[in-house]
């Protein structure tokens, strides 16, 4: 079996072909461990390479189950994180609001930060690995927070990146102030269609139970205030068609120097603003 043979049971099942050759290509460096340039030049695969490949393919052909929980593992900016059914998937669009979180904590030499929602840890994990701050990472899911755990851990991250669990705000103390709030939150309105491999992700971490998407951004940015220190920053992931509205909550919260990121799909999907 080639890598066509192998792409062709994807597309099969209903994946399209650029997602499908995607996968394959990454399947193939990771079980493989070869280059781009192996896979241009046709390096031929020796029979149980193509057997582990074609396995772990079928299975995502027969259950559209994601790539990344099938192998246990997913990367994001650069590294390599485990993830099960108990937390969202990294997906290539957070790795912008881990960037631009970055920019501001960098230029401005800031060191506090709290990640709201934290899943699997990574937002939490790449912010303390690229740059000089203490990462404190919260989440409503105990079994999320193991997840996490075990990430930073694996990235000795012990004393940069902590974990506690908290209904967003629940269990900060009051003497505890960030100089960035940051989060992913759940943005799906409740009912809405999603993608079948999507299904596989954590409810939790997906639906809202308003129709607009904006119950967290709304609960987060109540009490932000109460949290940031002086002229802190708080950015979002957002969903399409949501960044107008978070930017009305944040200017009607006293937030002022409001931005807005599009991903590669030309979508608002990054937001920050700034306490003043």
């Amino acid at each position: 079996m080639n890598i066509q043979e192998i792409t062709k049971i994807l597309t099969d099942a209903g994946i399209e072909l650029n997602e499908a050759q995607a996968e394959v290509k990454w399947l193939i460096q990771d079980i493989c461990k070869w280059s781009p340039v192996d896979i241009i030049m046709g390096k031929p695969m020796d029979e149980s390479h193509i057997s582990e490949v074609e396995q772990v393919v079928r299975q995502r052909a027969k259950t559209r189950m994601p790539l990344q929980q099938i192998l246990g593992y997913a990367y994001f900016f650069g590294n390599k994180y485990k993830v099960n059914s108990d937390v969202l998937i990294p997906r290539d669009e957070t790795e912008l609001l881990v960037k631009k979180a970055l920019k501001i904590i960098n230029e401005n030499k800031l060191n506090d930060i709290l990640e709201i929602g934290t899943g699997s840890g990574c937002i939490a994990c790449s912010l303390a690995i690229n740059s000089d701050t203490y990462v404190l990472g919260v989440d409503i899911s105990s079994d999320a927070l193991r997840v996490a755990l075990e990430n930073a851990s694996t990235l000795n991250l012990n004393n940069k990146a902590v974990f506690r669990k908290s209904d967003i705000y629940s269990k900060i103390h009051d003497n505890e102030k960030f100089d960035v709030i940051i989060s992913n939150p759940p943005y799906i309105p409740k009912g809405t269609p999603v993608q079948k491999e999507v299904e596989f992700d954590p409810r939790l971490a997906l639906f809202t139970e308003d129709s607009e998407g904006l119950e967290f951004y709304k609960k987060i940015i109540l009490g932000a205030k109460k949290y940031l220190k002086d002229n802190g920053y708080i950015l979002f992931e957002c969903g399409v068609n949501q960044a107008g509205k978070i930017k009305r909550l944040l200017a009607e919260s006293g937030f002022g120097n409001i931005e807005i990121e599009k991903d590669l799909a030309g979508i608002e999907r990054i937001i920050s603003a700034q306490c003043l």
